[in-house]
């Protein structure tokens, strides 16, 4: 405990400047000197002036202009992509986006919401069929080619992949695309169109299942002509053939049945004599 006559640390020490004028007596507690005073701003540097170039207020003025002239025409643009939408409309066009296959659209096929429910099963039918033709080509080519390597020649392979190439597109364009669009439509025009290609179709898996070397050269269709000639040299392509001309036989009844049902349904829906009625039109404007 600190003594009663203990020295205060906060006292500062007296000296007698006049004591010994040779010497200074160094400062123990020396304090810092006081601050200049500061003229008071009661603004808090909010009032200094900022000088503004009038040269900013012009380029505003520019790029508001410019930014105005964008959205007129934007605004233009608009209206006359509305006014051909509706044109489009009018004139009964359906613009058809590509959705399938879905990992690589290349076609427009939508037919649980563009074709009546009543058709949807027929149309359902007749796109296994378009299926159907593919895996028939794409099989012949498989067999195709198993010949071939057995020395059957490369022309009956270059034949199998032509047929595949000219058939599935071949088939979409003439005779699927317009039952789809007479389904769709109701057109009496576009089931005439189904019905003379789809006919051409049926012939051509008749005569693929046959393959006569006739009418296609060698054994580039695997058709059962084509199997048992096969089958004697090369037992495992001649099983190849016979898968094909199973194929090819399948792919023809079910042919037969869509083909049939279609023209029930043209027959009972009017079209027929609606077709005859426009063909008779059109012959007379031929003719006028």
């Amino acid at each position: 405990m600190a003594g009663r006559y203990d020295s205060n640390p906060f006292d500062e020490e007296e000296v007698n400047p006049f004591s010994n004028p040779g010497t200074v007596a160094p400062a123990t507690n020396s304090r810092l000197p006081p601050l200049k005073p500061e003229p008071a701003d009661y603004n808090y540097g909010f009032g200094a002036t900022v000088d503004i170039p009038l040269d900013s207020s012009t380029d505003m003025k520019k790029k508001e202009k410019e930014l105005q002239s964008k959205e007129a025409e934007l605004r233009r643009r608009e209206q006359e992509l509305r006014r051909k939408e509706e044109a489009v409309a009018r004139a009964g066009i359906v613009i058809e986006e590509k959705n399938w296959p879905p990992f690589f659209p290349i076609i427009h096929h939508d037919i649980a919401n563009e074709i009546p429910i009543h058709l949807q099963r027929l149309q359902y039918v007749a796109f296994t069929t378009l299926l159907g033709l593919a895996l028939c080509l794409t099989w012949n080519i498989v067999a195709v080619t198993a010949a071939w390597i057995k020395g059957e020649g490369v022309k009956i392979w270059f034949l199998a992949i032509i047929y595949f190439i000219a058939g599935v597109p071949g088939a979409y364009v003439l005779w699927y695309r317009p039952l789809y669009r007479a389904f769709r439509n109701e057109s009496a025009l576009k089931f005439g169109w189904f019905f003379m290609f789809y006919l051409l179709h049926i012939g051509f898996c008749i005569l693929a299942a046959v393959a006569p070397p006739i009418v296609f050269k060698g054994k580039s269709l695997t058709g059962i002509l084509s199997a048992i000639d096969v089958l004697g040299d090369h037992a495992l392509i001649g099983i190849f053939y016979f898968i094909g001309f199973g194929l090819f036989c399948i792919e023809t009844l079910i042919s037969i049945w869509v083909i049939q049902q279609v023209y029930m349904y043209f027959r009972g829906s009017g079209k027929a004599a609606e077709m005859k009625r426009e063909a008779a039109r059109g012959a007379m404007r031929a003719a006028i």
